[in-house]
């Protein structure tokens, strides 16, 4: 038995990604972004992990997600306390990860129509 898994259109799925690109999908971003099934923030303004701050997490909130994928950039770099403690206060699980990691679960997940969003640092 074979299966397929049918890509669905109506999300912001990743389509590719590599040093300083994604691609989400028909749109090219060279910035970090925080993107959702439906949403996709461009205008972040997070470039390293040591920028990360409850103040710049402002934008995740609204979105309500159940878990959020921090992708590092090519290695794995875990945030500062406060930043964890911001996720744990509104009861979002947070994963980190490096950046190639982050994209391919977050398709895995928004495909089975989790509400995740992915933090995503280039």
């Amino acid at each position: 038995m074979r299966f397929t898994l049918d890509a669905r259109s109506d999300v912001n799925l990743i389509r590719g990604y590599g040093a300083g690109v994604l691609r989400i999908g028909e749109r090219t971003v060279e910035h970090s972004c925080i993107v959702s099934a439906d949403t996709l923030v461009t205008d972040w303004g997070v470039t390293s992990v040591a920028q990360l701050s409850a103040e710049r997490l402002r934008a995740v909130w609204p979105l309500k997600p159940e878990v959020a994928l921090l992708g590092t950039g090519a290695r794995q770099l875990f945030p500062a306390r406060d930043v964890r403690e911001a996720f744990s206060a509104h009861a979002v699980a947070l994963e980190t990860m490096d950046l190639g990691a982050a994209c391919r679960t977050y398709n895995i997940l928004v495909q089975e129509e989790r509400r995740v969003v992915a933090l995503l640092i280039l």
